[in-house]
């Protein structure tokens, strides 16, 4: 027995391998997000053209992603987000990072959230995009080396609590 290349710590044999032999159909978008990203390890194209939205089929360059998925080195996938998906749901989306090797060995952060809608009762891949950017706000002015220290000291802020940093 082994463990499913999706990264939930499932066997194989009852995480992905029922979706991708056809005897299950994923309930959930994050299911099917990693079935899918399971498709790819196994460079199962059959599998993601087959659960990509049929709206949108026409869309996939399967000799691409074919090449694609036979010529990298799948290493994990981190589910970093999911927004509705459920059982009950009509459409919903998955923020993931799938790493891996490239051809020519380079590791590769892929951040993505993608689009899963329901389509006559079965989930299907829609699109995808790349995650939006929190900007981090300061709530206090950003004290400089050579301010006088916050904890009011009277000494610069790089010669006292500065300095531990």
């Amino acid at each position: 027995m082994s463990l499913c290349p999706c990264s939930s710590g499932d066997e194989f044999s009852v995480c992905c391998a029922p979706y991708l032999k056809g005897k299950k159909k994923p309930e959930t978008a994050q299911a099917l997000l990693r079935s899918r990203y399971t498709a790819h390890t196994f460079a199962n194209i059959d599998y993601i053209q087959k659960t990509h939205h049929p709206a949108h089929r026409a869309e996939i360059d399967l000799a691409s992603t074919k090449d694609w998925a036979e010529n990298s080195e799948w290493l994990s996938l981190d589910i970093r987000k999911t927004d509705r998906g459920g059982p009950d749901d009509e459409e919903g989306t998955v923020e993931f990072i799938a790493r891996f090797n490239d051809i020519n060995g380079n590791l590769i952060n892929h951040h993505e959230v993608s689009l899963f809608k329901k389509h006559q009762e079965e989930w299907y891949f829609v699109d995808a995009e790349a995650p939006k950017v929190e900007q981090i706000r300061r709530d206090s002015p950003k004290v400089g080396r050579n301010d006088p220290c916050t904890c009011g000291s009277g000494k610069k802020y790089k010669k006292c609590c500065g300095a531990a940093n």
